[in-house]
Formats: structure tokens, C-alpha cells, sequence
């Protein structure tokens, strides 16, 4: 007959080991949902608005409340890219993409002009 000690230390250690199994599945797919060709394009889409923005405040284009304004209308778009991806098991769809798409070229034309 097994001690109490030694019930509780295995259901622990099988705990543990099921947890950190479950983690590094979530892992996995956190970085195949990150790269999905689609949200891959729209968020380095988002990454060249910001380095724009950040250029067109450096060089006295823009202000620094505009860069602001900008950055916060990029970053609703990054949200809502995040938010259709967790509906859709990690991926955007085609037509999600196409409104994403649209949403940043009208932040783009906001920059430098």
C-alpha cells in the first residue's frame, strides 16, 4: 500500500508533466497561427506602418499627436486581426484579410502626406 506522501507526490508529478505537455502543444500552435500566411501579411503590413510612422515623426513630417493617432487606429487593426484569428482557429480568412487590408490603406494614406 502506497504512503499519502507518495499518492500526492505522483499525482503531481503527472499534473505537471500533462500541464507542460498541454503547453508546449499551445506553443507549437501559437507559432504556426502567428506565421499563417495571411495574418503573416497583414501584421508585417502593420510592422512598415509603424516604422513609417516613426520615420515621418523623425523627419518633421508628421507630429507626435498625429503619430499617436495613427499608431492607435494600427493598433484597433492589429486587434481586430487578433480578435477574427481566435474565431477562426488561429488563421484569417481570405475576405477578413481583403478588410484588414483595406482598413491599413486608409492608415497608410494618413502617413507623409
Amino acid at each position: 500500500m502506497k504512503s499519502a506522501f507518495a499518492k500526492k507526490a505522483l499525482v503531481l508529478s503527472v499534473s505537471a508533466l500533462l500541464v507542460g505537455i498541454g503547453g508546449a502543444a499551445r506553443a507549437v500552435e501559437s507559432q504556426w497561427d502567428k506565421d499563417h500566411p495571411r495574418r503573416a501579411e497583414v501584421n508585417k503590413r502593420l510592422d512598415n506602418q509603424n516604422a513609417r510612422i516613426n520615420k515621418e515623426v523623425k523627419e518633421g513630417e508628421i507630429n507626435k499627436g498625429q503619430a499617436a493617432k495613427l499608431h492607435k487606429e494600427d493598433h484597433q487593426i492589429r486587434q481586430e486581426e487578433r480578435d477574427m484569428a481566435s474565431q477562426n482557429g488561429g488563421h484569417i480568412t481570405k475576405q477578413e484579410q481583403r478588410t484588414l487590408n483595406a482598413q491599413e490603406n486608409g492608415v497608410s494614406q494618413q502617413i507623409g502626406h
